[in-house]
């Protein structure tokens, strides 16, 4: 059975900084690209950042480049997302997720919620 286990949103001021992981299991993570989405009540869930399975190659919107950076542990079987110098426009659930085309395979997480206030 896979899971996607969502963790280290909360609160936090403006300008501060939180670091999401993600845990996975029930399959081999090297084989998937990984990536972190956002949604806020309303509105289409957004694609955040993504990071490919081989390579390392990376992708961010263009609101969170140069604030947010997304990694990988192969071996832990973890994914990250360092977000710094948070935004109130970042406040959302975010979600993790685990894709791979051959096979088709498409995982979500529950997610975790952020939320930037003062």
């Amino acid at each position: 059975q896979v899971q996607l286990v969502e963790s280290g949103g909360g609160l936090v001021q403006p300008g501060g900084s939180l670091r999401l992981s993600c845990v996975v299991s029930g399959l081999t993570l090297s084989r998937y690209t990984m990536s972190w989405h956002r949604r806020v009540p309303g509105k289409e869930r957004e694609l955040v950042a993504g990071i490919a399975s081989v390579g390392g190659y990376t992708n961010y919107a263009d609101s969170v480049k140069g604030r947010f950076t997304i990694d990988r542990d192969n071996v832990n079987n973890t994914v990250y997302l360092q977000m710094n110098n948070l935004k109130p426009d970042d406040t959302a659930v975010y979600y993790c997720k685990a894709f791979r085309t051959v096979p088709l395979h498409n995982y979500w997480g529950q997610g975790t919620q952020v939320t930037v206030s003062s």
